[in-house]
Parts: structure tokens; sequence; C-alpha cells
């Protein structure tokens, strides 16, 4: 779905999670394209067993009478065009990345051949709070500001023992009155469940983190990695979130 021109996932999860009811209504007043990436059978006949290049030729066959909100996916097999959709589409359009097939694999069901390129850029965001001791963190939880209120944005992956070390050395307690809650669960991210104490941090502290694009209300979808502080930024030199 796109809206402004991007890509936005809160739009299509609001299209998809919705009653039967709600659906129609939503068509006109949220309308979404769908995108067809590859084709198992058509006709009656399984193409499971048929190379890649089979099957997306059914598929771009049948895509000639289409007309949207149907859709095919562009594909390219030079290099050159794949870089400059990979430097370029993230940027413009909130597009993750890119994934890519070899022309002769065979759909396997249950099994993972794809390879799912995914674009990382690195931006700054301040430390409002850590899961583990506030000396020895293990994942950093970063935030921005919405107008006055400091909002969770996302998380890091586990950090190094060295990164941990870098950590602990420059965070301090927050004060009373920090807004973040006591606790961070799966619900905020996804993934597997999990209910992890915070150890909330006074938001001094910049970091930069390398993060893909795909961000949800406002939050990074996927875990992040710490890259390093920025002792050279504040916190009013960071960008705020969107009211």
């Amino acid at each position: 779905m796109l809206v402004d021109g991007r890509l936005s996932f809160d739009a299509l999860q609001r299209r998809m999670v919705t009653s039967p009811a709600n659906a129609r209504q939503l068509v006109a007043a949220v309308p979404a394209s769908y995108v067809a990436f590859d084709l198992l059978a058509v006709a009656g006949v399984d193409l499971r067993t048929q190379r890649w290049t089979v099957r997306r030729g059914c598929l771009a066959q049948l895509a000639t009478s289409w007309a949207p909100p149907l859709q095919l996916t562009p594909v390219t097999a030079d290099f050159a065009e794949a870089r400059e959709w990979f430097d370029g589409l993230p940027a413009a359009m909130d597009v993750e990345g890119l994934v890519v097939k070899g022309a002769a694999t065979r759909y396997v069901g249950g099994r993972r051949e794809w390879l799912k390129m995914k674009h990382k850029a690195t931006r700054e965001f301040l430390i409002g709070g850590v899961i583990g001791p506030i000396t020895r963190p293990e994942v950093v939880i970063v935030g921005l500001y919405r107008g006055g209120d400091l909002v969770v944005v996302g998380r890091t992956v586990p950090l190094s023992p060295a990164q941990s070390a870098e950590l602990g050395a420059v965070l301090t307690p927050a004060k009373p009155g920090h807004p973040w809650p006591d606790e961070v669960t799966s619900q905020r991210w996804g993934g597997k469940d999990f209910k992890k104490p915070l150890t909330k941090v006074e938001p001094l502290v910049v970091a930069e983190v390398a993060a893909d694009p795909a961000t949800q209300t406002g939050q990074v979808r996927h875990s992040m990695r710490f890259v390093r502080l920025r002792p050279d930024l504040t916190p009013d030199d960071l960008d705020q979130l969107d009211s």
C-alpha cells in the first residue's frame, strides 16, 4: 500500500486486521495493490517442479490481461540495475531491500532458498533504557521525541562485551518521571514471547545504529545493530517523530 508515494506497513496492517463487514468499505477508503511475484499452479497444472524462469514466464503471460490493483513485481538479471534499485528504492519509497532468486530453482515448500538482501542505513537515536544492568547492558532500547514525549522506537540485537562495557561507562540512571514502562514485552516488536525488566536511563546519550527502513507507527520493526556512540550529538540535534 502506498501513502503519499511511499510504502506503508501501518496502512497495510489496518487493511489486514479487519472484519469481513468492514472489508468492502476499506477497499474504497484505503485501496491496496496486489503484487504477484511467483506462480505455483495455473489451469490445474502444478508448476512447483518447474524452474523459476518457467514459472515467471507463465506469471508474466497471465499478467498481460491484468489491470490495477493487480500488478506484477519487477525483476531484473542485470547487476547494475539491481544495484540501482537497492540503493535508490529504500530512501525513495521505504522499500526494505531486494529478494534474490536462482533462475533454475524449483519451489520447495517449507524451505528457504531465496535470499533477502535488506538495505540497512545508520540512524541516530537517544538511548532511553537498556535490558540488563546499567553498568553491563545487554540490549539497548532507543527512542525519539514526539513533541515533548520520549517515544520508544526500537531495540538493538544483543551487545558484544566491548559494546556493553563502552555503554555502561556513559549511561546514568533515570531520574523520577521517566515515561517508559517498567517492562518490555514481545507485544511491542513481535517475535518470540518474552517479558524483560527495563532499566531506564537518562535520555542524554546518542547512539548510531544500523536499521532497515521498515517502520510501523514510528517504530523500527526489526532489531537494530549498535554501531557506535555519538558524543558529538545532543538530543536537540536529532529529528523528532511526526505528530
